[in-house]
């Protein structure tokens, strides 16, 4: 019981999305990781099998970018991180702002997985959900599986019309059981400061011009002004 004890309080902190001994990453580090997310995004969209519409990404006011690993027996961890963007009202898209992700379940499950997922956020509300210090998409909004560019024409269900956050997600890996879940987002506001060279938080990142976007981020402004293009 004694060795547990450790193990319980990092997954303490993880659930309060503050993770133990965590300390500033280094700029290095957060390239790489905007990096991966271009390119989760990127393989996303160039598998049919797996794109989202061109119309859905057209309507979308904001894009959240996970790359997550799960893994665990008995007591599971889901941790990772992330980047958000969103469409300004002049149509712009904003710099990437880095999160936190992650996700503590207890129950009977074995396994390990990476997931890696892509939120489109359809309307400013939700997308301003990203200002709140700890957030959690199912609890506050309404989440459900996008359709697929591939399935648009043989998927007979609609999607929700009131639905504000449509999920695309490619799942690597073997992951059962699980029992009950909580999940959550923060802004990762050392990766920011640290990137972006800046004390501004999350809604000057995204929604003003106080921050020029530094040259790393150039490639995933681009494509993602290119694919949500009318």
């Amino acid at each position: 019981m004694k060795k547990l004890l450790p193990a319980l309080c990092c997954l303490a902190a993880l659930a309060a999305g503050l993770p133990a001994g965590a300390s500033s990453p280094s700029r290095d580090k957060l390239v790489r990781h905007l990096d991966s997310c271009e390119a989760i995004l990127q393989d996303l969209q160039a598998n049919s099998k797996t794109a989202i519409p061109a119309d859905i990404l057209q309507r979308a006011k904001g894009l959240v970018i996970i790359n997550q690993f799960q893994g665990g027996f008995f007591l599971g961890v889901k941790d990772g991180y992330a980047i958000a963007m969103v469409r300004r009202p002049n149509g712009k898209w904003s710099v990437p702002a880095f999160l936190n992700v992650g996700e503590i379940s207890f129950g009977l499950q074995a396994g390990g997985k990476s997931i890696n997922t892509v939120m489109v956020l359809m309307d400013d509300a939700t997308a301003r959900l990203l200002f709140k210090s700890r957030f959690n998409f199912g609890a506050e909004a309404k989440v459900v599986a996008g359709i697929r560019a591939a399935e648009g024409e043989r998927v007979n269900r609609p999607l929700p019309s009131d639905a504000n956050v449509l999920v695309y997600a490619n799942v690597e890996g073997y992951y059962v059981g699980a029992a009950l879940k909580t999940g959550y987002m923060t802004p990762h506001e050392d990766a920011n400061r640290v990137f972006y060279n800046t004390t501004n938080h999350i809604p000057e990142l995204l929604y003003s011009d106080w921050v020029q976007p530094p040259s790393e981020t150039k490639f995933i402004m681009d494509y993602v002004t290119k694919i949500t293009a009318p």
